[in-house]
């Protein structure tokens, strides 16, 4: 086991596993916030929506389901021209945030808008009722009743982007996902390939464990 062990570079694994894990919190938190509010406006522009609007609802929607149709592969290369303007590079950690958040904010912004959808409309009409404006609406009647499933939702975004992060790490970005193909596979080191993936569990299972239990915590059913 020792011998097993010692065929890792310890302080490059370490470096991988941070740089994995510091993308996905990244990611994590752009997608957070740009696939919630995407997923309001989709909901209020929506046909039953505190402002209809058809025409601006089907723009989001097609952009959204055709963002998360692409497969992340694919959509890296596409990307990789926008990449270098926005990043200055194509290779590394940094380049493969844009990507990264652009696979995972359509994602997150679907389940946020079937998130709201579950919202008794009830609840919405005396809201209304009673003279709440929209802005109250949303702030203090979608997003608190629906607080437990966004907060699931975003748990398993986070756990998609970890494993996204691991297949960009493989064509450059760095990360746990570079570290095994690169010295693991390419090299035949089983070693390094067995503790990239047990780090990669890790993470997962942490925003699993995370999640799971704040989103109990708000949930007042």
């Amino acid at each position: 086991m020792i011998e097993f062990l010692d065929k890792v570079n310890w302080p490059q694994m370490t470096e991988a596993f941070l740089t994995t894990l510091i993308i996905s919190l990244i990611v994590t938190f752009a997608a957070l916030i740009i696939g919630l509010i995407l997923g309001i406006t989709m909901h209020i522009t929506g046909k039953d929506g505190l402002f209809p609007n058809r025409p601006l609802y089907l723009i989001q929607s097609v952009i959204v389901n055709i963002l998360r149709a692409v497969p992340f592969m694919i959509l890296i290369i596409v990307l990789l021209p926008f990449t270098k303007i926005i990043t200055g590079t194509i290779v590394g950690p940094v380049a493969a945030l844009p990507a990264l958040i652009i696979s995972a904010t359509p994602f997150y912004a679907r389940m946020v808008l079937m998130a709201l959808q579950e919202v008794d409309g009830g609840v919405v009409e005396a809201a209304q009722a009673m003279g709440a404006k929209p802005r109250q609406i949303i702030f203090k009647v979608l997003i608190p009743e629906s607080l437990p499933a966004l907060l699931s939702g975003i748990t398993i975004t986070a756990i998609s982007i970890v494993g996204l992060s691991t297949v960009a790490g493989a064509i450059g970005a760095g990360g746990l996902g570079n570290i095994a193909y690169i010295a693991g596979f390419q090299t035949n080191n089983n070693a390094i390939t067995v503790v990239a993936t047990i780090l990669s569990l890790v993470i997962v299972f942490a925003f699993q464990f995370i999640g799971e239990h704040i989103s109990k915590a708000v949930d007042k059913r």
